[in-house]
């Protein structure tokens, strides 16, 4: 994407609506605008409407989880412009208990992309219509694209054969849950591949060979 068409539709939308843009960002050829969740929908709108931009089509919403932020995360969202041929990302932090206008008036797709990010981080839209989880299972716990889920999650899906049918329990692991750093397996080795850093060559933990 051209640079300078992208830092010129972010001088315009920022001299457009002033008081909603926080920050325009430009990196990796990408347009970036930064918004406060008040100012979303007037954000989105003139997005949609504006006809220099008429970024008709929402790609995606989804999330960031930064745990040790006032405003835990980071709302996403991505247009695009197929008269403009650009795309261009919204972003807004939102705290966790506080929820987010929802932008079906403006993207009846978003429906699903906010139950989405419901279901998976847990943030809240006001004025959805059936605000409900979308991937994970009924009486589901917790949301799983927060830092703060376990890997292993709460519960485990199994057959019992007894029961004949597919079961909900806690999970339970047959050893204990070990994190694995993936470095070399001759870690430690005389010889160190390159790479594996945290390797400790035997001759300088013992001395010289006799």
């Amino acid at each position: 994407m051209d640079i300078t068409a992208l830092r010129e539709l972010g001088e315009q939308i920022e001299g457009a609506l002033p008081q909603a843009v926080s920050a325009i960002e430009i990196a990796h050829g990408e347009l970036t605008v930064h918004t406060g969740a008040a100012h979303l929908l007037a954000l989105l709108g003139y997005l949609r409407q504006d006809p220099n931009c008429r970024f008709s089509q929402l790609m995606d919403i989804t999330a960031a989880d930064y745990p040790g932020r006032p405003a835990r995360f980071d709302l996403i969202y991505h247009l695009l412009s197929v008269h403009q041929n650009q795309r261009v990302r919204i972003k807004t932090p939102i705290a966790e208990d506080v929820a987010a206008p929802s932008a079906i008036a403006l993207f009846p797709n978003a429906n699903w992309y906010e139950r989405e990010v419901f279901d998976m981080f847990g943030i809240a839209f006001t004025g959805h219509p059936d605000l409900r989880r979308l991937l994970t299972d009924y009486g589901f716990e917790g949301h799983p694209l927060r830092k703060d889920f376990p890997l292993t999650g709460f519960v485990q899906v199994r057959y019992d054969d007894e029961r004949k049918r597919v079961v909900n329990e806690p999970v339970q692991l047959t050893q204990e849950f070990r994190a694995f750093d993936f470095v070399s397996p001759w870690e430690g080795g005389e010889y160190p591949l390159p790479g594996d850093e945290k390797a400790t060559p035997i001759a300088a933990s013992t001395g010289p060979k006799p």
